[in-house]
């Protein structure tokens, strides 16, 4: 039976083009029908980034490519896309049209590929997924097709660790997040390829992925496939952390995990996580007198409409460090049910006192159903989308939008990850509630 959903948070397969666009210099070429690409973009890519938005090549597929083919005219389009953009790394992407024809794409790809062209191809017609899964089939696309081929050898550097944390553009603040991890990772003696956004150092970062002697996935499910496919391949052990790190005793719970696992020398890893955790506090405690002042207005209690990572991220850190209760918390990138014991023991645990209730939903009406219902009326502060802004508009509670998608704020560098990340949680949650004091 077919169910009718509400407010999308995610996008179909073809979504991972907004991961190809947070590659330094890469560019996507889309093989789907006219508009596809563009929806995406307008969903989920604040920013055009070096080729995305309207640069994107599209084949346009129309009836012609349905009835014969579009092979002829994807090869053709492959051909202007090299002429035309200078690029370090095309990858090649198939929409529904493509897929459901059964265009040939590898037979196009590989003969570029044959003259040693930095190009790679990905079947991601959008029927076949949703862009969290389609993330880890491109990565993996790459990995394959082009970063194999400078893999000389099996020898890997001391230190060296490849992260896969958030999916690029389907979390709004994901370049903030990934300069955040990089940032305390390298505080503690590691070298980082973060792969994705300004600090990386774009393709050739991504050719010594074989080299790393771990791969850290900061995720509750996203990015465990490409670690296994990794560990497989190149032999390379994963460390996994299940959540994103926000505030003083997540991001330190996070640097011993892979400190000890790595064994990093504990006295560099303790000097920098306690001048880490002594600046953050120092910081919290200068806001002491502001939250006991107007601990009536505060909100109390909190609702999360987000995905996995951030959810459990979020719940923990507003339970534990700020005090807030947590109420129904809602999970919406359509979590495979194979991890979903692993996040609900997560909020189960969530502090040594406390669970909150956790339920998986992709119907964002029925979501605001639920919550609208509630009859705790005290003040609340709701974690979500601008889906969310007319509903906390009625329940008079406080949003803060942190889930795709975001149209009524400008992200650049904006990030919740780490140390630094919850210090903007806390300014950016106070921020809102004291315009409501006007």
């Amino acid at each position: 039976m077919s169910k009718f959903i509400e407010q999308p948070r995610y996008s179909c397969a073809l979504g991972a083009q907004q991961s190809v666009v947070a590659i330094k210099r890469a560019v996507p070429i889309v093989h789907a029908g006219p508009g596809c690409s563009g929806k995406i973009s307008r969903l989920i890519g604040q920013g055009e980034g070096y080729a995305g938005g309207s640069t994107i090549p599209c084949t346009n597929s129309s009836e012609t490519e349905i009835v014969f083919g579009g092979e002829e005219k994807l090869n053709t389009l492959i051909e202007g896309a090299f002429k035309v953009i200078d690029a370090d790394l095309y990858v090649v992407l198939t929409g529904c049209t493509a897929d459901i024809v059964g265009d040939n794409v590898e037979s196009v790809v590989a003969p570029w590929q044959d003259l040693d062209k930095p190009i790679v191809y990905a079947e991601t017609g959008g029927f076949k997924s949703n862009n969290y899964v389609s993330h880890e089939v491109v990565v993996n696309a790459i990995i394959d097709q082009y970063v194999d081929k400078f893999c000389n050898d099996k020898s890997k550097i001391l230190y060296l660790v490849n992260v896969f944390a958030t999916v690029p553009y389907q979390d709004p603040y994901w370049n903030g997040n990934l300069e955040e991890i990089k940032r305390i990772l390298e505080g503690i003696g590691l070298t980082v390829n973060i792969l994705f956004g300004t600090e990386s150092n774009g393709v050739e970062e991504w050719k010594t992925i074989p080299k790393a002697q771990y791969n850290i996935v900061v995720n509750a499910w996203s990015g465990l496939d490409i670690a296994n496919h990794l560990k497989e391949k190149y032999g390379t052990p994963y460390i996994h952390f299940p959540y994103l790190p926000i505030g003083g005793k997540a991001s330190s719970e996070f640097l011993y995990q892979v400190a000890d696992q790595m064994k990093l020398d504990a006295k560099q890893v303790k000097s920098f996580i306690k001048k880490e955790e002594e600046k953050f506090y120092m910081h919290i405690e200068r806001m002491a007198d502001f939250l006991l002042e107007f601990r009536y207005g505060l909100p109390r209690r909190f609702y999360t409409i987000l995905d996995a990572s951030y959810a459990i991220g979020f719940a923990k850190y507003l339970l534990n460090e700020l005090g807030l209760l947590p109420a129904q918390q809602f999970i919406v990138d359509n979590t495979p049910k194979k991890f979903q014991d692993a996040i609900r023991n997560e909020f189960q645990h969530i502090s040594e006192f406390r669970s909150a209730e956790v339920v998986f939903e992709t119907d964002g009406g029925a979501i605001q159903e639920s919550i609208a219902k509630d009859e705790n009326k005290s003040r609340a502060l709701i974690l979500g989308s601008s889906w969310e802004k007319n509903l906390a508009q009625e329940l008079k509670a406080d949003l803060l939008t942190v889930s795709a998608p975001i149209s009524h704020r400008l992200v650049l560098n904006c990030g919740y990850a780490g140390y630094n990340g919850g210090l903007r949680v806390v300014e950016d949650i106070y921020d809102r509630v004291l315009d409501t004091y006007r």
